[in-house]
């Protein structure tokens, strides 16, 4: 009987020191609470010792906790309907306010969330929303973290992930995109005509001043074209380029018929 009951002190004794030995990791703190009163600041890392039955450890993560925020339905400014979720980090810096001041700072993180996601951005526009990403992200970071700043908890990055459109509202913005593309190249083709105008226009100008560089250009142009094409050419000859064989000709007949003195012959009669 005796033996019976020295093993049920030993079992009772090994219940009692494994519930007064806690292990606190590195990456956590222990808020140890002493008949219902917490004991001055959280406690940890290492091994503790707990008075069993009077003393209870509630242990707090202090790593970053990565939210994922569901998707919410807003109306935006310009009364757009749309769906948005978000990804929101967090960590504990103060456990006892965390575990004291607020019930469930994981569920009450995440709600404040999904609300000031609705509420931020439904005062904006839906081009806004698109295109300012980066504000809007800085804007439900500070609004966040002011809200559990008294809970212990800080709110370091809000990212919004994705924007999801009614059908109508994707097919009106395609439209417009592809308006602002053809645009776009109406007015990069005007600009090209424009430039090529002022090019030709000078162009004109120096052949203008120079008439050889019409017959130079006249020239390469027909060696260009016999040079793509395997068939017979029939090649008009400029005017300008007769009259430098006319000039020469005039000068050789009057050469041969003039005396050698110089003089200009008389005139015959019949």
């Amino acid at each position: 009987m005796s033996l019976v009951v020295i093993g049920i002190v030993v079992v009772l004794l090994l219940i009692l020191v494994s519930a007064a030995i806690r292990v606190v990791q590195e990456y956590e703190r222990g808020v140890i609470f002493r008949l219902g009163r917490v004991l001055e600041g959280a406690k940890g890392p290492g091994l503790f010792f707990l008075i069993p039955i009077i003393d209870r450890m509630v242990k707090v993560n202090l790593q970053i906790v990565t939210l994922d925020v569901p998707p919410q339905d807003v109306i935006t400014r310009d009364n757009v309907t749309i769906r948005v979720n978000a990804v929101c980090y967090f960590q504990v810096f103060a456990p006892v306010k965390a575990i004291v001041e607020v019930q469930n700072y994981l569920f009450a993180t995440s709600q404040i969330a999904q609300t000031t996601l609705r509420a931020v951005l439904g005062k904006v526009e839906l081009d806004d929303i698109l295109a300012e990403r980066d504000r809007l992200n800085r804007d439900l970071q500070r609004i966040i973290d002011d809200l559990t700043d008294p809970w212990g908890v800080k709110v370091t990055h809000v990212e919004i992930k994705d924007v999801d459109l009614p059908v109508e509202m994707q097919r009106a913005m395609a439209r417009g995109a592809e308006a602002e593309r053809e645009r776009r190249a109406k007015i990069i083709n005007a600009e090209g005509e424009y430039q090529a105008s002022e090019r030709l226009a000078q162009a004109a100008e120096v052949i203008a001043r120079h008439p050889i560089a019409y017959q130079l250009r006249y020239l390469q142009t027909i060696t260009d074209v016999a040079a793509e094409q395997n068939s017979t050419l029939v090649v008009p000859i400029p005017v300008e380029m007769l009259k430098a064989f006319e000039a020469a000709f005039s000068n050789d007949v009057f050469t041969s018929n003039s005396p050698e003195d110089g003089s200009r012959p008389a005139p015959t009669t019949m």
